[in-house]
């Protein structure tokens, strides 16, 4: 299988199991899924599909020699996701605005819901092995440290959104013991430049915390006058959305809901008169580079990016506002 990426090219993908779970349709519903959530109304020019993500997943990690195991981790490790990705952990329970870990949460259990287990069983590989992360260092690991599923969709948003280029990144990225690292300081600072400003703009913005909240009230209302049932979250975007297509007509206050999730109604931020208070999971990278033959992290050298990691660790809080 022949399969072309923006960010990093072609590749040949020619493990039968690998192929195998890749025509799963829980992998495959991944096509359908937003990996940024609801961005196109807020911003129009960026979109890709969690199903790319995880297919370059599973790439990096073959390319840095991780175990089959962890590389069938890192393919599989957004199938628990539901529509419009975090936007409804702010649906049941508001930690989850925090950290946005719904996912993860259930991912074992769903996982085991799923066509995967018997594929797993088919290869003589084990699942418990597979979900088990602590033997799955490179493809994730607690901020600020970098991973797998961290360096792509930080380049790919990158590349879709920014349109920059991966490919110094890329070059001048290494393992060693399990620990992903920059040959250089300048890369390592470079990567980490790069994904603060991809969370201050895209992922933890005004324009995000505007997303989250016109998404998840939408699908809250929605879901509570039973015109979606729990079991459509685990559909796609289109599914979701159609169905609440069908009854804008006569429900005024979802009309309302669907004008501001589709950023057709000014929001401003006020303390005072609030329509929603909403919280955007914040994130900072520190990643390792290498110098005279040790690992350090960029905070080591650049005091300025310790006191960045300090500032940036609590969420982001919001008090939205909208004109009618």
């Amino acid at each position: 299988m022949l399969y072309t990426d923006l960010v990093y090219g072609d590749v040949h993908i020619d493990e039968p199991i690998v192929l195998e779970i890749i025509q799963s349709p829980y992998i495959q519903r991944l096509k359908w899924i937003d990996q940024s959530w609801y961005f196109e109304q807020f911003f129009p020019w960026c979109s890709f599909k969690r199903f790319e993500h995880s297919i370059w997943v599973y790439i990096l990690l073959k390319n840095y020699w991780a175990s089959l195991e962890e590389q069938i981790s890192g393919l599989i490790h957004d199938l628990s996701h539901w529509v419009f990705s975090h936007c409804l952990d702010y649906i049941f329970d508001e930690w989850n605005q925090k950290e946005q870990n719904h996912q993860d949460n259930i991912f074992d259990d769903f996982i085991k819901k799923t066509d995967i287990p018997d594929i797993l069983t088919k290869y003589w590989l084990s699942l418990e092995n597979i979900l088990n992360d602590d033997r799955h260092p490179l493809k994730e690991n607690n901020l600020p440290d970098i991973c797998a599923d961290r360096i792509d969709y930080s380049l790919r948003t990158f590349v879709h959104f920014d349109k920059g280029s991966a490919q110094n990144i890329l070059d001048h990225l290494k393992v060693k013991n399990n620990i992903w690292y920059f040959d250089d300081l300048p890369y390592a600072k470079e990567f980490a430049e790069m994904f603060k400003r991809i969370n201050d703009v895209y992922f933890s913005g005004r324009q995000s915390a505007i997303m989250f909240q016109t998404v998840s009230d939408l699908c809250k209302y929605a879901w509570e006058k039973w015109y979606l049932e729990k079991d459509d979250f685990y559909t796609t975007d289109d599914v979701v959305l159609d169905k609440i297509k069908k009854q804008l007509h006569s429900d005024a206050q979802l009309f309302l809901y669907r004008q501001r999730m589709n950023n057709e109604i000014v929001c401003n931020e006020s303390t005072e008169n609030f329509d929603g208070h909403i919280f955007c999971k914040n994130r900072v990278a520190d990643p390792f580079f290498e110098e005279n033959w040790k690992l350090l992290r960029v905070s080591d050298i650049d005091n300025s990016w310790k006191e960045i990691i300090k500032d940036t660790h609590k969420a982001k809080e919001y008090f939205l506002k909208f004109e009618k």
